[in-house]
């Protein structure tokens, strides 16, 4: 079986995980409170999506409906100031997807490696209000 796996992995190149070692639930802007059993629903049918992707993939995706891109947190637009996660510098390495067109949000998180660390869910679009 061991053998296999590895033959897999020579075929196949590795794609996106995600982890949720790094989500924050507490954050007032961020809480799960705020989200709905329709946006968990969204949620998982996203993450299955984007684990077809490779990083690279991911990175280079601009299609209208998924929406990846950076977050610059020097950006007068967004609403807080970065993660706040110590001892890692993860908002040098900042993305966010969405979830939908606009209807239901966006994930944010940082990327390292193939791993998407999920920090926030923001149904709501609180990282960047008015956008």
């Amino acid at each position: 079986m061991r053998r296999r796996l590895e033959l897999v992995r020579m075929v196949e190149p590795e794609r996106l995980r995600f982890s949720f070692r790094y989500l924050d639930t507490t954050h007032p802007a961020f809480s799960l409170a705020r989200c709905g059993a329709g946006y968990f629903h969204l949620l998982l049918k996203r993450l299955h999506e984007l684990s077809s992707l490779s990083a690279e993939e991911f990175r280079a995706r601009r299609s209208g409906t998924l929406r990846v891109h950076p977050i610059d947190f020097s950006d007068p637009r967004v609403a807080v100031p970065g993660f706040g996660i110590r001892g890692v510098r993860a908002d040098e390495i900042a993305w966010q997807f969405a979830l939908s067109a606009n209807a239901h949000g966006r994930v944010h998180g940082f990327l390292f490696e193939d791993t998407f660390y999920v920090r926030w869910l923001d149904p709501e679009h609180n990282l960047y209000p008015g956008n």
